[in-house]
């Protein structure tokens, strides 16, 4: 039987941080016991994007973003057609 290992949110973010201040992800691997690819992963998700406006994002908040903004375009056509179906029509058309 395997077992698998978590990790929490705080450990993931500090090999992150260590991989942007100069470790390479080999160096992190060997020293903490991680798979390379739960490593970029974790690279993917935590790096942080900066807006023109200031603000500080990470992979995961653009992601939930995205989806998000995909789900009010998805309500907003819905809500478009409702319109056009319960909006009366003139006799002229």
């Amino acid at each position: 039987m395997t077992t698998q290992n978590k990790y929490d949110e705080d450990f993931k973010k500090s090999l992150v941080s260590l991989f942007h201040n100069g470790k390479t992800q080999s160096q992190l691997c060997k020293e903490y016991g991680v798979s390379k690819s739960a490593l970029s992963k974790w690279i993917k998700q935590y790096s942080t994007i900066q807006t023109d406006d200031g603000d500080v994002l990470t992979a995961k908040q653009v992601k939930q973003l995205q989806m998000r903004n995909a789900q009010l375009e998805e309500e907003n056509l819905i809500l478009k057609k409702a319109i056009a179906i319960f909006t009366p029509h003139s006799h002229n058309d």
